[in-house]
């Protein structure tokens, strides 16, 4: 299978096939961010699904739910497979805070 190239201003090869577009439902929910805080999505964020990405990041709202400080189910998990092989148990008041499941799991690896 041949790779389509496009010529540059230097007429070499565009390196842009490793860029994914953007994805519908990424690009209506930065609309959406954009339409609520009067701001603008950048022409290249519109282009890449990367840029995108990092701009709706920069710029989504914060939440303000009393489940924005627990540990993200990946964390739980990891910290569980650590407590098996380790035979300790996880305390319970690390299951309410991320930042205490961090430590848990950086002092018990």
């Amino acid at each position: 299978m041949a790779q389509q190239t496009r010529p540059t201003a230097l007429n070499g090869p565009n390196n842009d096939y490793h860029l994914l577009p953007v994805t519908d439902r990424q690009m209506r929910y930065a609309r959406a961010i954009a339409e609520k805080s009067a701001l603008e999505i950048p022409v290249e964020a519109q282009r890449d699904r990367r840029l995108l990405s990092d701009w709706i990041s920069a710029h989504k709202p914060r939440g303000t739910s009393q489940f924005d400080n627990y540990p993200t189910g990946k964390q739980v998990a990891f910290a569980e497979r650590i407590s098996r092989s380790k035979r300790r148990p996880i305390p319970s008041e690390c299951f309410r805070d991320k930042k205490m499941m961090s430590r848990w799991i950086d002092h018990n690896k």
